[in-house]
């Protein structure tokens, strides 16, 4: 089963999201390098000298590493316009745009079939003598085996006997359910057994795993994925959730690296400034979160609560929320982590002071874990040892944001001033000289920032900002609260600092 990924064409049209060269080529490298989908989608051609500079530098690294042939560019039946555009960026394989339905043949194109179909062959006859693969995409295909299907088996019959490499059939608007795809794949495999068939899902009824789930019941070679689902209106269907159903429920082989997905889920996050919800399959953040108490008793007990989609395949780890739902299994889950023993006593009166914290919808992470122990049984613990003595940060308008600081790191003071994109990247600065050229110390890497500002418009609301770090392939999350957001993350910095503190 071939995977192709669209994220750099189909997923840039995700309103709002605009990758710039560099994006694209780090996105494009771990793609095919680390998570290694066997094709992707770059760019449509035409659209801007950016894109141009994007498709360049892509094709110019695959060409290094053998690996020319899976990058692939939209284009356009144009008169060879598009055809030349590829080919000066470097490239290869074009996924030539036709028109899949006679409603979008008559009526965008204002042609007969016959005349569109002269079109597009004049297209392969000339990429043919550049030495460029032609795939071709059906555009509105879904709708046209529905309203036309006779103009489809006469563009593809036509098609079939040119050189063609792979004939990919799109649900342009989102219009299928897995039955009627069922249907017409099962009349284009009928009617072509020979021809190469991929799908390419849109999600606009939620129905776009479920239409590719029917695909490959029905023998398709080539399935065209999103990372996070990113897409035109309601997106495409997400690259981790596909290679999850191919994996355990059709016992499918791709080349995908599993322990890969969550990393570049995260990178196209970054980048796209599109957040992935917490509860998104494979790649959210809480989706290998047990929360009720009883799921982590089942867990003790021959992993009752578990199925096959085991986080570790993926580069992650089960975790068990604290909260009102907690049980004491999900207590004692988060306590083997810090090798604290308690009674059946203390663990009640734990469990209980952590439902009262949920009640208030106060946030409850595994960090905070060791402090509320102590708060309830009134153990003495260590004193910080990261302490924050002093700071100042600034902004004014035409200005860089600075930070002034004064951190003691086990009884002794350090001093930094520095400036940054904003006042928290200021702050950051700061510690990392500290750390980095003064302590010669490894620095933890932020690889997550969210922050939840409560509803109703009050400027004194309170602001959680939650903060995930790496560090010596560790993962910890620290929270920090204030009315002042750059105040909250400091806090929730500091709290890091004393974790990884020796």
């Amino acid at each position: 089963m071939e995977i192709m990924d669209t994220t750099l064409r189909d997923g840039e049209q995700t309103s709002g999201v605009s990758f710039v060269p560099h994006e694209k080529l780090q996105i494009a490298k771990k793609l095919l390098r680390e998570v290694k989908v066997d094709r992707i989608e770059v760019a449509s051609a035409r659209v801007s000298e950016g894109e141009k500079q994007a498709v360049t530098d892509i094709c110019q690294w695959a060409a290094r590493h053998d690996l020319l042939q899976a990058v692939e560019v939209l284009g356009f039946v144009d008169k060879h316009v598009s055809i030349d555009w590829i080919r000066q960026c470097g490239g290869r394989v074009i996924n030539l745009l036709c028109k899949g339905s006679r409603r979008h043949c008559e009526l965008q194109l204002h042609k007969t079939p016959e005349q569109h179909i002269a079109d597009i062959l004049h297209e392969i006859s000339y990429a043919d003598e550049l030495g460029i693969t032609v795939n071709v995409y059906l555009e509105d295909w879904s709708n046209g085996m529905k309203e036309s299907p006779d103009y489809v088996y006469q563009l593809v019959d036509a098609l079939s006997q040119s050189n063609v490499r792979r004939f990919m059939l799109p649900d342009t608007l989102g219009v299928l359910d897995p039955l009627s795809a069922v249907s017409h794949f099962r009349k284009m495999r009928k009617r072509y057994p020979q021809l190469h068939f991929d799908f390419h899902a849109h999600n606009d009824y939620d129905l776009a795993i479920a239409n590719v789930s029917a695909a490959i019941l029905c023998g398709c070679q080539g399935i065209h994925t999103a990372v996070n689902g990113l897409g035109e209106r309601a997106g495409n269907a997400p690259l981790a959730s596909v290679q999850a159903i191919l994996h355990d429920h059709f016992n499918i082989a791709t080349h995908i690296d599993e322990s890969k997905l969550f990393d570049i889920s995260r990178l196209v996050e970054s980048y796209s400034g599109i957040a992935v919800p917490a509860n998104k399959p494979i790649v959210g953040e809480s989706v290998f979160t047990q929360v009720a108490g009883v799921h982590a008793d089942g867990d003790n007990k021959s992993n009752l609560y578990c199925n096959a989609l085991l986080p570790e395949r993926f580069g992650r780890q089960r975790e068990y929320a604290l909260g009102k739902n907690s049980g004491k299994a999900n207590i004692l889950k988060n306590l083997e982590n810090y090798a604290l023993e308690l009674t059946p006593e203390q663990t009640r009166r734990v469990t209980e002071r952590i439902i009262e914290l949920g009640d208030k919808k106060e946030m409850v992470t595994q960090d905070d874990l060791p402090y509320i122990v102590n708060d309830v049984l009134k153990h003495t613990v260590p004193a910080d040892k990261v302490k924050l003595i002093s700071y100042l940060v600034t902004t004014a308008y035409g200005l860089k944001p600075t930070a002034q600081l004064k951190i003691e790191i086990d009884g002794q003071c350090y001093e930094a001033h520095a400036t940054g994109d904003g006042q928290y990247d200021a702050f950051m600065r700061g510690i990392r000289d500290i750390y980095k050229h003064r302590l010669g110390r490894t620095f933890p890497m932020l690889t997550g920032y969210y922050v939840t500002i409560p509803p109703g418009g009050r400027t004194d609301a309170f602001v959680q900002t939650v903060i995930t770090w790496q560090h010596e392939g560790k993962t910890m999350r620290t929270r920090g609260l204030d009315a002042d957001q750059t105040d909250a993350a400091i806090k929730a910095t500091i709290k890091m600092l004393n974790l990884i503190e020796p």
